[in-house]
C-alpha cells in the first residue's frame, strides 16, 4: 500500500526547517489511519504489458474507489474524511482523471467546503492539498475556473486567521497560488491573491529603514509556502503591474536572506532572482541601487561553511545561492534537463524553475505520468500534443532490470575508484 510521504514532500521545502512546532502541526496532515479503502497501489507503468481489457479494468476499480473515496468526505467521523481527503489525494497525484472529476465537481466541491469550513488543521491541510490538484485536473477550463472561484474565499480566510493551524495555513498559501495560476481567468482574481500572499510575508520584513520583525520557527514554513506561491503568481502577472511589485518588494526581500531557516533563505534567493528577471525583461539596462551589498550578502551565503548549520543544508544553500549570484552578476541561468518517458523538459530561467518546482511539490512521484499525459502540463511547458506510443513502443525503450543493475554496478565502481583516489594523501602530493 502507498505510503502518506507525498503529501509531506509536497512541501519538503517549506516545512523541512520550520521548527519543531512547524513540523508537529504538518506531521499530523499525514498521520491518520484511513477507514475508507486503500488508494489503488497499481500505476500507470504497471499496465504497460497488459492488453485493453486490463487496462479498462483496472480504471474501472479505480474509480468504484474512486466513489467511495467522495462518499466518505462526508461521513461523520473526522478520521473517515481525512483519510478520503489523502486517498484522493494519493490517486489524482499519480493518475488522469479529468472525465471522472468533470461528472462530479460539484459534489467534490461542496465536500471541500465543508472540509474546510468546519474541519480542524489535518482536515483543512488535506482540503486544501487535494484543491490544488484538482485545479491540475480540470485545468483552466470553466468547471476548473468555478471550482477555484467557489473555494477561494475560504482558503484566503483559512489563510489569514492567525489562530488557525500552521500546517493548514501553509497548504492553503499552495492551492491559493496554484489554483490561481491554473484556474483563475479574470485579472483581479489574480492581483487579489497576490495582494493576500504578499500580506503573509511583508509584515516580516521591514519597511524603509525600519527593522524587520523577527520570525517564529514555528512560522518559517508557512513564510516560504506563502513566497513560493505569490512568485509563482508573478510569471503570468502583467508587467504594468510588475514594476510596482519590484519598487515595493525587491528593497525589501533581501532581509529574509539573514533567516534562521534555511529554506526560507533559499526561497528568497530564487525569489530575489526571479524579480532580476521579470525586471530585465521590462528594462534590459536595469539597475538595482543596493548592488554592491546584494551581491555581498549572496556571496557569502554561496561560501557558507558555518559548521552548525546542517552538512545537506550548507550543500544546498551554497548549491542555490551560486546559481543565484551567477546569474544577478552575469544575466545568465544555469540550464536544468528534466528527462521523462522519450521527451526532455528544459528548465532555462528563473520563472519555469519556479513553475516547475510547484508543480513537482503537489505531483511528487506523478509528476512524470502528468508531463507525459497532462495537457495542461504540456502547455505550460510547450511541449506539443501528447506523445501516443504503443505498448511495443514503450517496451522498447524500457530498460530491462539486468541492464540496470550492470549500469548501476559499473557506475559504483567507477564513483569508488574516482573517491579513493580522492581521498589517497598521495593525490595531494601530485
Amino acid at each position: 500500500m502507498e505510503t502518506r510521504e507525498g503529501f509531506v514532500g509536497a512541501q519538503s521545502s517549506a516545512q523541512a526547517d520550520s521548527g519543531s512546532s512547524e513540523e508537529d502541526a504538518a506531521s499530523e496532515a499525514h498521520s491518520t489511519t484511513s477507514e475508507c479503502p486503500s488508494p489503488l497501489s497499481t500505476t500507470a507503468e504497471d499496465s504497460l504489458g497488459g492488453d485493453a481489457v486490463d487496462e479498462q479494468s483496472q480504471q474501472e476499480d479505480l474509480e468504484e474507489k474512486l466513489k467511495d473515496y467522495v462518499d466518505c468526505l462526508t461521513d461523520k467521523s473526522a478520521k473517515t474524511r481525512q483519510g478520503a481527503l489523502d486517498s484522493l489525494r494519493l490517486a489524482l497525484a499519480s493518475h488522469l482523471l479529468p472525465d471522472f472529476l468533470l461528472e462530479r465537481c460539484l459534489t467534490l466541491a461542496d465536500a471541500l467546503e465543508k472540509c474546510l469550513k468546519k474541519g480542524k488543521g489535518e482536515e483543512q491541510a488535506l482540503a486544501a492539498a487535494v484543491l490544488g490538484l484538482l485545479c491540475i485536473q480540470l485545468g483552466p477550463g470553466p468547471k476548473g475556473e468555478e471550482l477555484f472561484r467557489s473555494l477561494q474565499p475560504l482558503l484566503v480566510s483559512v489563510l489569514s486567521d492567525s489562530t488557525a493551524s500552521p500546517a493548514a495555513r501553509l497548504h492553503c498559501a499552495s492551492a491559493l497560488g496554484l489554483g490561481c495560476y491554473v484556474a483563475a481567468a479574470d485579472i483581479q482574481d489574480l492581483l487579489s491573491c497576490l495582494a493576500c500572499l504578499e500580506g503573509v510575508f511583508s509584515r516580516h520584513c521591514g519597511t524603509g529603514g525600519s527593522a524587520p520583525a523577527s520570525v517564529p520557527a514555528s512560522s518559517h514554513g508557512l513564510l516560504c509556502a506563502a513566497l513560493q506561491a505569490w512568485a509563482l503568481l508573478l510569471t503570468i502577472c502583467p508587467s504594468t503591474h510588475i514594476s510596482h511589485i519590484l519598487d515595493r518588494q525587491l528593497p525589501r526581500l533581501p532581509q529574509l536572506l539573514a533567516s534562521e531557516s534555511v529554506n526560507l533563505r533559499i526561497t528568497a534567493g530564487e525569489t530575489i532572482a526571479l524579480l532580476f528577471e521579470l525586471a530585465r525583461d521590462l528594462e534590459e539596462d536595469f539597475i538595482y541601487e543596493d548592488m554592491e551589498a546584494l551581491c555581498s550578502a549572496l556571496r557569502t551565503l554561496a561560501t557558507d561553511s558555518n559548521k552548525y548549520r546542517a552538512k545537506a543544508d550548507r550543500r544546498r544553500q551554497r548549491s542555490t545561492f551560486r546559481a543565484v549570484l551567477h546569474f544577478i552578476e552575469g544575466g545568465e541561468c544555469e540550464e536544468e534537463k528534466i528527462r521523462f518517458g522519450l521527451e526532455v523538459l528544459y528548465v532555462d530561467s528563473w520563472a519555469r524553475h519556479r513553475i516547475y518546482t510547484a508543480f513537482k511539490e503537489v505531483l511528487g512521484s506523478g509528476l512524470h505520468h502528468h508531463l507525459q499525459n497532462n495537457e495542461l502540463l504540456r502547455d505550460v511547458f510547450g511541449l506539443g500534443p501528447v506523445l501516443v506510443l504503443d505498448a511495443s513502443a514503450l517496451k522498447a525503450c524500457k530498460i530491462s532490470r539486468f541492464e540496470k543493475h550492470l549500469y548501476n554496478a559499473a557506475a559504483f565502481k567507477a564513483r569508488t575508484k574516482a573517491r579513493s583516489r580522492t581521498r589517497d594523501k598521495r593525490a595531494d602530493i601530485l
